[in-house]
């Protein structure tokens, strides 16, 4: 079996994300850049079954700047057996239309049985990416699932809804992104950080995946950016026999009941 994860850099989520305000694109500079969270547990879901079953191969696909490599050298270094990097001067600032268009390429360059990807990025937070691929690959797509359990000819899981536990089953090839409720992620020791150093991680363009971003498609528009508001000191209620009044105001005035 063969399963691609994908896996994203993303500024350090312990530190303060910036935006630039000239292209309203998020500041990479200003901070560190990390395996996001969610792509190291959806790395670990994929390993973890390919250890208990032999032959299994596991490749991590990321999109991204020239530094995408470091990141795809930590999920190497948990256990996935070789790196594809999409690099490309023609996606700074892509979309989500774009982004799903070139994983879906990748991926059927790479060949797949199972394609698993976190739900939502630290990012971004869209969480669409899984179902546009789903979509331009005709497979079949299972979304954040919190307990994923995958067989030969199949995938089963469970998502948690406000009713209940929702059962979903799909055969492969599919496309599966599991929820933080899955298992932590291993931490890489000195073996596995060794053999990454040693494991291929392959390179393509755009136009040797045959995408052009430039086509006559539609595509989002960023129409405006500002920075975050200054936080507020807020409203303070002082208790002068008509707090409750005064309260009662403040949340009606608010719409807030």
């Amino acid at each position: 079996m063969k399963i691609v994860v994908l896996v994203k850099e993303v500024p350090d989520t312990y530190s303060e994300r910036k935006l630039n305000l000239e292209t309203g694109l998020v500041d990479r500079e200003a901070n560190d850049r990390v395996l996001d969270e969610i792509s190291e547990r959806a790395t670990e879901t994929a390993v973890s079954f390919a250890e208990s079953n032999p032959g299994t191969e596991v490749v991590v696909l990321s999109v991204g700047p020239a530094s995408v490599p470091s990141a795809l050298r930590k999920a190497l270094a948990m256990g996935a057996t070789s790196g594809f990097h999409v690099l490309d001067a023609g996606l700074s600032g892509a979309d989500l239309t774009l982004t799903a268009e070139v994983l879906a390429k990748a991926v059927e360059r790479i060949g797949f049985d199972l394609v698993i990807a976190g739900d939502v990025s630290t990012d971004g937070n869209a969480g669409a990416i899984p179902a546009m691929m789903a979509e331009r690959l005709g497979v079949a797509h299972a979304t954040s699932l919190d307990r994923l359990v995958i067989s030969d000819a199949d995938i089963r899981g469970e998502r948690e809804t406000d009713g209940g536990v929702i059962t979903i089953t799909a055969q492969l090839p599919a496309i599966v992104s599991i929820s933080e409720r899955l298992p932590d992620a291993r931490f890489p020791g000195f073996k596995g950080i060794m053999a990454a150093k040693k494991k291929a991680i392959d390179t393509a363009s755009l136009a040797e995946l045959g995408v052009d971003a430039d086509a006559d498609q539609p595509r989002s528009i960023m129409i405006a950016v500002s920075e975050k508001p200054t936080r507020s000191a807020g409203i303070k209620i002082v208790d002068d026999g008509d707090a409750g009044t005064q309260l009662a105001d403040y949340l009606l005035q608010n719409r807030l009941v």
